[in-house]
């Protein structure tokens, strides 16, 4: 039997492989996902992002543990920071939801950025892709916690929530990096701390200030202490809620129809520079153009567009 096979026959152990085939880009890895794709389309994907020391590894366990009591089978994609030693996930957000390792209805999977900017890693989209196929209800997806660049989580989510919290520096950090326009829900994390209430009340101040368009979403603002399950109830009922909008104004398919698009351009952008670059080494041409750049005796952009003459000649299409 193929991966694919025994993922859709339930094998935990070979939707593990593949992930990882996917994660270190093997080419055969690829043939896999060929089989599963007509199996995706089906789960809900939620995403939670915020900066460092949020709490979002906490929320997210609060967040399986309640929909796995409305009997839903939950995956999770955490994204941890990369060891600059080993290229691997030096946070592992899997300790932190160990309570769920031997519950049959989650499958938690920490991925490395690699270097891959977002807050997201380069194999994200892949992996949520297999958990959809093994037949998750809900997908959540935590973002690495950098905090000025993770936008790259509303283009592939349905529902982004945005965890805050206050004592941080800056009473509302979300503003900073401009995530308070991703974001479909706000959290206002460790609300037992001081200021947590003023926090809230800003968000919700500047987020009445956005332009609304009439039958549109106007993100709710709520308080949580995941530590103690606090407001865990109230934060999946507005996720409930965000997810009828999402199909009532049919705004999910939307959603649905840019992330095929997106997944397609980047494949197809990967693999293009990974043939092109390839084929440069094995030439042994690479060095060469490095060469003749570096003594300016031609320019990266010619040099571009002489690869790409090239390129077309061998395809068969000099024009």
């Amino acid at each position: 039997m193929s991966l694919a096979d025994k993922i859709l026959a339930g094998d935990l152990r070979a939707a593990a492989r593949l992930m990882r085939d996917l994660d270190d880009g093997f080419r055969s890895a690829a043939e896999e996902m060929k089989l599963l794709f007509p199996r995706t389309g089906n789960a809900f994907i939620l995403g939670i992002t915020g900066p460092p020391g949020a709490g979002k590894s906490t929320l997210v366990d609060q967040l399986t543990a309640a929909f796995r009591a409305q009997n839903k089978r939950v995956g999770v994609v955490a994204i941890d920071p990369t060891s600059p030693f080993t290229g691997g996930a030096i946070l592992g957000d899997r300790i932190r939801m160990n309570r769920h390792a031997d519950d049959p209805g989650v499958f938690i999977r920490s991925l490395a950025t690699r270097g891959h900017m977002g807050g997201l890693s380069r194999s994200t989209g892949d992996v949520v892709n297999v958990m959809d196929a093994m037949g998750m209800d809900i997908i959540i997806i935590e973002t690495v916690g950098v905090g000025q660049d993770e936008v790259d989580i509303v283009r592939m989510a349905h529902t982004t929530v945005v965890v805050s919290v206050p004592g941080l520096g800056d009473d509302i950090q979300a503003i900073k990096a401009g995530v308070l326009e991703i974001g479909d829900l706000f959290v206002v994390n460790k609300a037992d701390r001081d200021g947590a209430e003023r926090t809230a009340r800003e968000l919700s101040t500047m987020l009445e200030m956005k332009q609304i368009l009439p039958g549109g979403w106007l993100p709710p603002v709520l308080l949580t202490e995941a530590s103690r399950n606090r407001g865990i109830n109230e934060l999946v009922q507005e996720i409930e809620a965000h997810r009828r909008y999402l199909e009532e104004s049919g705004k999910g398919e939307k959603i649905r129809e840019e992330r095929t698009v997106r997944q397609f351009t980047d494949l197809l952008r990967d693999r293009l520079f990974a043939e092109v670059y390839e084929h440069l080494h094995v030439n042994g041409r690479f060095r060469v153009l490095i060469d003749e750049m570096i003594a300016h005796r031609t320019d990266p952009y010619s040099t571009v567009d002489k690869i790409l003459r090239e390129r077309a000649v061998r395809a068969g299409n000099p024009s």
